[in-house]
Formats: structure tokens, C-alpha cells, sequence
């Protein structure tokens, strides 16, 4: 579905973290609905490189883009050299800024904040001499344990990464009082599931994760009360959506990106049993995160619809139905 009337095929679109779940669903976006845009795909794609915790430091893989015809760049948004020869080699309209340390589980505080705070100042200081509008990827993480529904304006983050992200969004405002011929348009995403975050490894979402255990024939294991711990889940289209609306904004600021309802883990696994035609039976096991975990999030995105014109369309019914095929694709062609 398209979701601009204006017309894109002259612009030229940067999308940093290119290659990763977000940023390559933005670079098939632009390719399917304006073919003549000129869409820059910029990521550090994987390597053998880990963090501390074993993780991979970069998820963005080639198979993420397979029917991509743009530009693909590899490099990392810490070296200023690089960015300094795409400020002076293009002309972007658009930035869309997806690029990140995104593991909550990093333990290096100062690659976190370089990654995700200061090569965004450079990125920002690259849209304003282009008088490219901005739209970057804060997060949900950003309110840790906040009670629900979540507002922006009570932010508690409670690791490194929702910090990185909070600063994020003050550069941006900074940035906004400074700079009015641009918009800047920070986008919090709750839990995202969908096509493309396979290679996110363990860190993809509970959806994928769950599909796969199911298909595998083996016992979905939940924590304990599971009915009881929700999130906002919200499928991968509905953020596509946000960000093509986020392009030409009423105003600029910081926007949630859910659903605004709140659904159970253990719903998840009931409407993936349906969809796949499986009935195991659930283990439960003790939730080792008790005290630094999060029971419930809800979006509050009233502002994100005054503002933004969002909409979100897909139940989570919806938006698992839609993912099936996918899940079910992967199995076969990744997994066995």
C-alpha cells in the first residue's frame, strides 16, 4: 500500500542500517511504489565481529535486500571519512536513519553512545546542509519500566541502549530549534515483528522465534503467567507506514509507534498454533528477569495520529496471518 501522494521518483533517499529489518523493508518500499528514486542503501552488514555478550555487532545481510536494484554502500556511520564522501558525492532529500547498536544487552557504553548518538549528530549536520528531511529510529527502550500507556515527555530508560536513544532525540530537538527548513521526526517503534528480522538472530522477535519452535514440532516455552505479560507489538508494515508518513510531517518531534493495545506472549503463541494448525502444549518456566524486565507497554499514540496522520492497520491477528507464509518459508529454506 502506498502511503504518500507525493511524488518520489526525482528525490534521492539515503537509508542508513540498509540492510537490516527496517531499513530494507523502507528499500523495497521506495523501489516498488517510485522506481526512478535514487535509493542509497548504507550498512555495515555482518561479519565474524561480536559484542562482549557474544552477539553479533552488526545483523544486516545480503538475503535482506535479494531483488534490490539501488545503491548498496558497506561502511560504518563511525567513520567520518565515509560520511563525509556521501555528504560531498550526493544530494539527499531524505534520510531515513535506521542504523544502530540495537542489542539491549550491550555492555560497551562507549561504542553504544559513538554509534547511536554521535555519528547521528554528523548525520544530522549532513541533512541540514542538504535540506534533506530526517527521519531516525528511537525506541520504545526509551521508557523502560514507565507505567503503560507510554508517553513521551516520561522516559525512564533503564539500560544503555534506551539511554543512547533519549539522547537521540534531544540532539534532535536541539537540531529542530535551530534548523527550520528541515523536518527531523524521531520515530519510538515498540516490539516490531515481521518479513526481514530473521537476521536479527536471538534478538528477533518472539513471533519468529515461536513459529519456528512450533514447526519444529516442539513444546512452546513460556515464562510463568505469561497471560500476564504484555507488550505492543506491531507489524513491520504499520512502521512502514509511520516512517513514509513521517517524510512530510505537520511539525517535527518524537513520535510512538505501536499499536496502542497491548497483547499477552501467551496470545501470540495461541494465534500461531492456529494459524499453523499445531496444538502443543505450553512448558513454563520461571521468569529469570524478574526486576529489570518489562510487564506491559502500551503506546500512546494519539499524537502520532494528530500529528503524523498514523493509522495503525493490522491486528495482531492480522499482522501474524500476514507473517505465516514468511515464517513458514524461512523454516524450509533457513532452518532445515
Amino acid at each position: 500500500m502506498c502511503y504518500s501522494d507525493v511524488n518520489l521518483n526525482t528525490k534521492t533517499i539515503l537509508i542508513t542500517g540498509g540492510a537490516g529489518f527496517i531499513g530494507s523493508n523502507l528499500a523495497f518500499y521506495f523501489q516498488e511504489h517510485y522506481p526512478q528514486a535514487h535509493i542509497v542503501v548504507l550498512d555495515l552488514f555482518r561479519s565474524n565481529l561480536t559484542l562482549s555478550n557474544g552477539n553479533l555487532k552488526s545483523f544486516g545481510h545480503f538475503k535482506n535486500l535479494l531483488g534490490f536494484q539501488g545503491e548498496v554502500i558497506s561502511g560504518d556511520i563511525n567513520d567520518k571519512v565515509l560520511l563525509n564522501t556521501l555528504a560531498q558525492n550526493y544530494k539527499f532529500d531524505y534520510i531515513f536513519h535506521e542504523a544502530a547498536i540495537s542489542d539491549t544487552t550491550a555492555l560497551e557504553q562507549d561504542l553504544m553512545i559513538q554509534t547511536n548518538v554521535n555519528a547521528f549528530k554528523d548525520l544530522l549536520d549532513i541533512a541540514v546542509a542538504h535540506g534533506a528531511n530526517m527521519i531516525y529510529a528511537s525506541s520504545g527502550a526509551t521508557y523502560g519500566d514507565a507505567p503503560s500507556p507510554q508517553r513521551v515527555g516520561r522516559e525512564a530508560p533503564q539500560n544503555v541502549y534506551g539511554f543512547s536513544k533519549l539522547m537521540m532525540d534531544h540532539l534532535a530537538h536541539q537540531y529542530t530549534q535551530k534548523h527550520d527548513h528541515i523536518s527531523i521526526v524521531g520515530l519510538r517503534y515498540f516490539n516490531v515483528y515481521g518479513p526481514r528480522e530473521f537476521f536479527k538472530n536471538k534478538t528477533s522477535s518472539m513471533v519468529v522465534q515461536f513459529g519456528h519452535q512450533l514447526l519444529a514440532g516442539k513444546n512452546p516455552k513460556l515464562f510463568e503467567n505469561s497471560d500476564q505479560i504484555l507488550r505492543d507489538f506491531i507489524y513491520i508494515e504499520d512502521i512502514i507506514q509511520a516512517n513514509i508518513l513521517a517524510m512530510h510531517p505537520k511539525e517535527s518531534g518524537v513520535f510512538n509507534v505501536g499499536t496502542g493495545k497491548a497483547r499477552s506472549f501467551q496470545s501470540m503463541v495461541d494465534i500461531l498454533q492456529r494459524e499453523l494448525g499445531t496444538s502443543f502444549e505450553c512448558e513454563y518456566i520461571p521468569n529469570p528477569y524478574v526486576g529489570r524486565y518489562q510487564f506491559h507497554t502500551e503506546a500512546d499514540i494519539e499524537t502520532t495520529k494528530a500529528v503524523l496522520g498514523y493509522q495503525p492497520r493490522f491486528e495482531f491477528e492480522e499482522g501474524i496471518a500476514a507473517y505465516v507464509s514468511e515464517i513458514k518459508r524461512l523454516f524450509e529454506q533457513e532452518l532445515s
